[in-house]
Formats: structure tokens, C-alpha cells, sequence
């Protein structure tokens, strides 16, 4: 069906004028009552019939016009907002990112950004999940830009082939432990500490999982897990009534009076986190503007979230 001759049809609906209908198109009288008879065929109904010298709807063509106009404002709505979409000052940014980075650094660089005066009518929508939910909705164009660990694969696909992550910061890993644990108090402590306590950790779906692994794996402790949660502020509760301890990445904000923060002397394995987009991905010009801004701000003011 030909998108123009539904606008044909729109204005000889609304002339009921064959002469003036065609003036207001721009097109020969021929060329309308073509396109007209057309459609008509097409749909295998009469949309005018003949009243003297005018037309008039029928009753077909009554119905007909109802979901015309609909659909043309619904196309017209679409056009404004691609091209609103397309404006680098009024568009709008699907965000997600993992929950540590909500507490500071999300927050942060949203605040920051929109101070800036072309700036302040770009919307967001936030995300938030583990790494492997973020990256599998970015693969499905539900997100725009995620801030995330790396994971190696999403299902059986090697992500590398599919994102492009970009360094943004580094996290240290540290001991979360009780504040009343033998732990707490101790000047110096080790990952092989680590190993006669149960153990709180992350999920295998967590992009913080196989570096904690890795960790434990390098100093030779097997851990006792005792759970495994998904969420940073939930493993830290589980710390804090003493089901047992844990490493997570540096909470700075967090409250330490029923939890310590520990950091581990001979730990050098810090959380990386990237900046993930997909590969030869199309970005509005608002995406690609808060993309560089993001990464601009991360490496002048990185060490606020190391």
C-alpha cells in the first residue's frame, strides 16, 4: 500500500473536493483520481461516491478514514521523535549499569553532565543488574551504553566478537567482615586469612565472580561458601549478621559500624570495570556525546572511584 496515496486519500476525505484536494497536493486531478482508484481496488470497497458535482465518503470509506488518520499521526509522532531522538541536545540515553556503580559514580557523572546548559533536556532511563543481564540487553538493543565487568560469554558466543569494552575504573577488592570478627581488629590482613571462615560471595552470573575466584585460586584457599548472592549491599547484609565474610569491591560510602572494610596486604587484583558498547553500533548524537563525556570524566577524575 503506498504510504502517499493514504495521504491522497486524507485530503480529498477532508475537501470532499476532487479540484481542490489535487491543488492542495501539488499533483494533476488525473494523477488523484489514480491513486484513488487504486486504493480503492486494493481494499475492494468504494471509499467516494458522486453527490452533484462534490463527493462524499461512503460508509466504507467513513471507517477506512478512522484508521488512516490514526496511523498517519502515529507516523508523524514517530517522525518528531526520531528526529528529536536526533538532536544532540533534546535526545534521549538508555543507561545501565551494575549495582556498585549506582552508589557513586553513576550518580556523579549523570549530575556533572547535565550541568552543562546543552545538556539539561537529555533524558535517561537507568538499568541496573549483574553483568551478564546488562551485556545480553545490550546485545538485544534495549540498552544504549553499559558500564559493567567483562564477561567472556553470553551463552556461546565470545563477547569480544560482539563489544567493544572500554576501560573506565578500577575497584579494590577488599574484606567485608563483622564488626565484632576476630578480623576486625587486626593490622595486617591476608587472603589466606580468608580461608578458615565461611564465605559470602557473588553469584556465578556476576561479573565479580571469577576475579574473586581468581583471588582465592592464586593464594590456594578453598572457600567454604556458604551463599551466593547477587547484589553487593546484600552480600554485605549477610556479613553483617554474621552468616560470614566476604570480598567486595570498595564501598566507600558504606557505614562501617556493623561492618568493617578490610583492606588485604598481599591482594593487587583491583575490579575492573568497562564502558561497554556494541560493536559498529549506531548512536544518537546524545549517546555519543555522554559515551565520550563518560570517559573524559573517568580518567580525570579516576581516583574518586578506585
Amino acid at each position: 500500500m503506498n504510504l502517499r496515496h493514504l495521504v491522497f486519500f486524507q485530503e480529498l476525505a477532508k475537501t470532499q473536493h476532487m479540484a481542490i484536494a489535487a491543488e492542495h497536493l501539488g499533483i494533476s486531478q488525473p494523477s488523484l483520481s489514480y491513486a484513488i482508484n487504486g486504493l480503492e481496488s486494493e481494499l475492494g470497497v468504494p471509499l467516494f461516491e458522486h453527490e452533484g458535482r462534490n463527493i462524499k465518503l461512503t460508509r466504507f470509506g467513513k471507517s477506512y478514514l478512522t484508521y488512516v488518520n490514526t496511523g498517519l499521526a502515529k507516523l508523524t509522532q514517530g517522525e518528531e521523535l526520531i528526529r528529536q531522538l536526533m538532536d544532540a541536545n533534546t535526545g534521549h540515553i538508555e543507561l545501565g549499569f551494575t549495582y556498585t556503580l549506582g552508589q557513586s559514580l553513576v550518580p556523579s557523572v549523570m549530575s556533572a553532565f547535565q550541568k552543562a546548559s546543552n545538556n539539561t533536556k537529555i533524558s535517561f532511563a537507568l538499568t541496573q543488574g549483574n553483568s551478564f543481564q546488562l551485556l545480553k540487553a545490550l546485545r538485544d538493543d534495549s540498552l544504549d551504553l553499559v558500564l559493567a565487568s567483562r564477561v567472556q560469554k553470553l551463552g556461546d558466543i565470545e563477547t569480544s566478537k560482539e563489544f567493544l569494552f572500554t576501560p573506565l575504573v578500577k575497584q579494590e577488592i577488599v574484606l567485608a567482615v563483622p564488626a565484632n570478627h576476630p578480623l576486625a581488629h587486626k593490622k595486617n590482613v591476608f587472603v589466606s586469612d580468608i580461608a578458615k571462615y565461611p564465605l559470602i560471595s557473588y553469584s556465578k552470573t556476576s561479573g565479580l565472580r571469577p576475579l574473586i575466584d581468581k583471588i582465592l585460586e592464586r593464594s590456594g584457599i578453598s572457600p567454604q561458601i556458604r551463599y551466593e548472592v547477587e547484589e553487593d549491599y546484600t552480600v554485605v547484609s549477610f556479613v553483617e549478621h554474621n552468616f560470614g565474610i566476604a570480598l567486595v569491591p570498595n564501598l566507600p560510602q558504606l557505614k562501617q559500624e556493623h561492618v568493617k572494610l578490610l583492606h588485604l596486604t598481599d591482594n593487587y587484583a583491583a575490579h575492573q570495570l568497562y564502558l561497554v558498547t556494541k560493536i559498529n553500533q549506531f548512536m544518537a548524537p546524545s549517546v555519543t556525546r555522554f559515551r565520550d563525556f563518560l570517559i573524559h570524566y573517568c580518567a580525570s577524575d579516576i581516583n574518586g572511584y578506585e
